[in-house]
């Protein structure tokens, strides 16, 4: 028995773990599926994986870190960065490696969780389901998918062993995680044909390394990089106005893109392919500096017909015509409010949060809790991740929140809190 169980071990579950050790609590254990912590930055590891979000805000509020190399940090920076919090915070002996969460139910009579795992049961006052959206890959619905002779890969299962010099490469999907991908693959392919679905808005991404005596400034003068962090965050949420209130505050941003994309994409047919017909943040903004001018290469190929089927050799678009490739790679995405767990999480009324979502629409107050599913906090949860800042922000916020919980029921010597639906309709209803 454990007074909190976390599902987890990324950015929220090790961010939720360090809080609880540092508010005095030792009584808990984070569950992760996988032999390492990293979460997102740990499963994935495709060439040019980054964060399009400035390294400066993209680390706890508690553990800033000075020396990152560049202004956008490599995937590799995050993961040595989450593995440092894990060690410095003293939080390692509470995490279980290789330990998937198979069904956790609430105990009413007892008021706990009894939760199943692959290596032996647990029950816990609180469950913390903190597995995060960026790690169970999506495949879309093509006919044929079995059928491919070649080589093919999820990004988020990259095939570091499978050489792609040489190779015709078909790269399904245009979104930010293709925008990293197609410029590196296509330093080394043969051939490279990309498929958009819908295009989408870009913007440069301003990187540049830091200096020695950047890292130096910000080592010596915390407080200049906690400015530098609130200045960062602050100008991001200015698009708030544009994005939910006034949509043609946004008109300048979308002016900035489309010259860009001009100037990138100087040929008219290929940049008519690449322009959005929707307004910009209706999709997430794709940051980049190297992904539209990819496609003025030779070996590179747009494809917008859509797909048709997926054949031994290659992929058949709408228009009948065959592409013949040798390795196929889904950049499509995550089922991001769809975590396996979801579906083996069993409340009250003996239904699970994927049951309940699925009837009721996915929704929790406070983007944290549920309705029926006392003792249970979502890390990350519904409408909480923005896609105009960084997701630390409501991580931190809603960890902050799951303390406050646990401080009200020791308080009251309470054994259980639950959301009034009441109140979660009214939360619901504003969102």
């Amino acid at each position: 028995h454990t007074r909190v169980a976390i599902i987890g071990g990324g950015f929220a579950g090790l961010g939720m773990a360090i809080r609880l050790k540092e508010s005095g609590r030792e009584d808990f254990v984070v569950l992760e599926r996988a032999g390492d912590v990293g979460g997102t930055w740990r499963a994935n590891t495709y060439p040019g994986a980054a964060c399009d979000v400035p390294s400066r805000l993209y680390s706890f509020s508690f553990a800033p870190k000075h020396d990152w190399t560049r202004s956008f940090s490599p995937q590799n920076e995050i993961l040595d960065y989450l593995r440092d919090c894990a060690r410095d915070f003293g939080v390692t002996d509470h995490l279980r490696f290789g330990c998937k969460v198979e069904e956790a139910t609430w105990d009413e009579d007892a008021s706990r969780w009894r939760v199943e795992t692959d290596r032996g049961a647990f029950s816990a006052q609180v469950l913390v389901s903190a597995a995060g959206g960026l790690t169970e890959p999506k495949l879309p619905a093509v006919p044929g998918l079995d059928s491919f002779a070649g080589t093919m890969f999820h990004s988020a299962r990259w095939d570091h062993g499978h050489d792609l010099s040489g190779e015709r490469v078909g790269v399904i999907g245009t979104g930010s995680t293709a925008s990293q991908i197609v410029p590196e693959v296509q330093k080394h392919a043969a051939r490279l044909t990309v498929f958009q679905r819908s295009p989408g808005w870009v913007l440069p991404r301003l990187d540049h390394p830091h200096s020695d005596l950047q890292k130096s400034l910000l080592r010596r003068f915390p407080a200049l990089q906690r400015a530098i962090r609130s200045a960062i965050y602050y100008t991001n949420e200015l698009l708030i106005l544009g994005l939910v209130r006034r949509p043609r505050l946004l008109a300048g941003l979308e002016r900035l893109a489309l010259a860009y994309l001009k100037r990138q994409v100087p040929d008219a047919e290929i940049r008519a392919k690449l322009t959005p017909d929707y307004r910009i943040g209706c999709k997430r903004v794709i940051i980049s500096s190297d992904f539209l001018g990819t496609f003025m290469e030779p070996n590179v190929e747009l494809v917008t017909e859509g797909i048709r089927e997926i054949v031994p050799d290659g992929i058949v678009t709408r228009d009948g015509r065959k592409i013949e490739l040798d390795t196929i790679v889904f950049a499509t995405g995550f089922d991001v409010m769809n975590p396996p767990h979801f579906r083996h999480v069993v409340g009250r009324d003996g239904r699970s949060i994927r049951e309940v979502w699925d009837e009721a629409g996915i929704r929790a107050y406070l983007g944290t809790v549920v309705c029926g599913f006392p003792n249970h906090f979502v890390l990350l949860g519904p409408n909480t991740a923005s896609g105009n800042n960084s997701a630390l922000q409501p991580i931190e916020a809603q960890i902050g929140f799951t303390i406050d919980a646990l401080r009200a029921m020791d308080a009251r010597g309470a054994t259980a809190v639950d959301v009034r639906r009441d109140v979660l309709e009214r939360f619901d209803d504003e969102i």
